[in-house]
């Protein structure tokens, strides 16, 4: 008599970190985020310098005119102006993880929903024969072209499988925001469980354009990039560097009067403090009576004018202002208190998000890491795409709420395929389970894409390109990386998003100036999913 062995999987914490045999132990810091050693350390936003934004923003004193004239000799622009753009959020979510398939569909040369790609094909991407999207629940044939198939959700436009748990989180917490949502999906490899892919467009984004009211740039990891993957070589500028930002702590250096604020009740006096400090500076750094340890170059002094200049105009527009992004009535809304409370990542969202969606910068990057979620099970990886969706239905919410436009990048290095064995676990209270899904089983870079979700307040954004793809997979659900530009060329991917973001602002036409080795061909305008947005 033959016994066949059982075994039991254990559903892994949503925190918990990631053990493969087949990985060498982790050395560095992106090895820990992409295996969830280090995850999200956000701290609770109470108090703190954040504390001293709002929306809009009120000065409490219009800054003394000498001080305005001082900024002007020598061409130190205060005043905070926004660029304008529309604000940009990347999620990073390190370690590789599934997003084609199971999560976002894609197709061949037909786009989402053409049908081309096999019953194996879709068991590479976790999806088992009677899950397979667009086709028919009884007979399995192909149905033509209809997107309300079964297991095809388009209430983003961008279509989802209808099982996907990172939709399940973006519809769970985007709220309004849905009915104004379209994206587009890029099939695009990468190399797997590393962050030597130069997936981050950040200084790309400030390349294009893009300015915040205190600083262009935040990302939750202290890296150049500010997230975990690279930042392509050659658009990297340390003028740029993004701010680390998720939590109190790393925000006190943007906006900081020292305890000037707990010492005058005035806003005023604030001010006033800070431009006397100003022009002590000024008129020290000019006389050259003062030791700065720099140079007395006229360019280095003028840096250090422009740099106390400029804490006179923060604590203008800052100082005093008695609102705390927990009690910012939105956020509130949008997150419950426990899960403020209880969960870094979402702390670090709602951080992020608020810095960019006020305008006080004009682009972020949130790393999320525990990616590398190939542990011979499902839930697992499922429970880190619903908890990456809600993250990124936040957003979405915010920016409704705001009513801002929004653009959202989400990437990850490599990807994962199944085997093809099924976990039949049940969903357990808020744990998803398994539900007869494949397992993730291995690393599997030809299966990776990336996805963009674009929001317009006034209007659902209208699609440039059919099938909302910007290249293909072939039938066994591979990436063709002779598809696109980006399909095999992780820059060239950075160069499609960014082509994209100056599309929505309306400036395509400066891409090619802006971005002179972009290497999207002089057709590169048929890689812009959308047009410039209405908002």
């Amino acid at each position: 008599m033959t016994h066949k062995a059982k075994f039991k999987l254990t559903a892994l914490p949503v925190d918990a970190p990631l053990y493969h045999r087949d990985h060498a132990r982790p050395v560095t810091r992106r090895d820990f985020i992409r295996q969830g050693f280090l995850g999200g350390s956000a701290t609770i936003l109470s108090g703190g310098v954040l504390s001293l934004f709002t929306a809009p923003n009120q000065a409490y004193a219009a800054l003394s005119s000498d001080v305005q004239s001082l900024a002007n000799d020598i061409n130190c622009s205060l005043g905070g102006l926004s660029g304008n753009k529309v604000p940009f959020i990347c999620f990073d979510l390190a370690g590789g993880a599934n997003l084609a398939g199971s999560n976002v569909l894609v197709g061949g040369a037909g786009g989402q929903n053409d049908g081309s790609i096999t019953t194996a094909g879709y068991s590479k991407m976790g999806i088992p024969g009677d899950m397979v999207p667009g086709l028919d629940s009884t007979n399995f044939s192909l149905l033509s072209g209809s997107i309300n198939n079964d297991f095809v959700n388009a209430e983003l436009g961008l279509q989802f499988h209808a099982d996907s748990a990172m939709l399940k989180g973006i519809l769970e917490k985007a709220g309004v925001a849905v009915g104004r949502v379209d994206g587009c999906v890029i099939p695009a490899r990468s190399d797997n469980d590393t962050g030597n892919n130069p997936h981050n467009p950040l200084y790309g984004i400030s390349m294009a354009g893009g300015k915040g009211t205190v600083v262009d740039l935040i990302g939750s990891r202290s890296s150049d990039s500010g997230g975990n993957s690279m930042a392509p070589a050659n658009m990297i500028n340390p003028e740029f560097r993004p701010t680390k930002v998720d939590r109190p702590s790393d925000v006190t250096g943007m906006v900081d009067v020292g305890e000037l604020t707990a010492i005058l009740s005035n806003p005023a006096d604030v001010t006033a403090v800070m431009e006397s400090m100003a022009r002590i500076t000024h008129k020290k750094l000019k006389l050259g009576s003062v030791n700065t340890g720099l140079t007395r170059d006229e360019v280095v002094k003028d840096l250090v004018r422009c740099g106390y200049l400029k804490a006179a105009d923060l604590a203008d527009r800052f100082a005093g202002v008695p609102v705390d992004p927990l009690l910012d009535t939105d956020i509130q809304s949008i997150f419950t208190a426990d899960e403020l409370n209880g969960d870094g990542e979402f702390r670090k969202t709602a951080s992020v998000m608020k810095m960019v969606l006020n305008g006080y910068s004009a682009g972020g990057c949130i790393t999320m890491g525990g990616y590398d979620y190939h542990t011979g099970d499902r839930r697992t990886g499922e429970n880190r795409d619903l908890r990456a969706g809600r993250c990124i239905g936040a957003c979405l919410n915010y920016a409704a709420r705001l009513n801002k436009p929004l653009m959202i990048y989400v990437f990850s290095d490599g990807s994962v395929a199944s085997n093809g064995m099924r976990d039949e676990s049940a969903d357990s209270g808020t744990t998803l389970g398994g539900r007869g899904k494949g397992q993730w089983t291995g690393d599997n870079s030809s299966t990776a894409c990336s996805f963009i979700l674009v929001f317009d307040p006034v209007s659902k954004p209208t699609p440039l390109i059919s099938g909302r793809q910007i290249g293909r997979f072939s039938a066994d659900a591979s990436v063709v990386t002779s598809s696109s530009p980006a399909a095999n060329n992780v820059n060239l991917l950075v160069n499609t998003v960014l082509l994209n973001y100056m599309s929505l602002n309306g400036d395509i036409g400066q891409f090619a100036s802006t971005f002179t080795n972009h290497g999207l061909g002089s057709a590169y305008d048929l890689y812009a999913a959308f047009g410039a947005l209405s908002a």
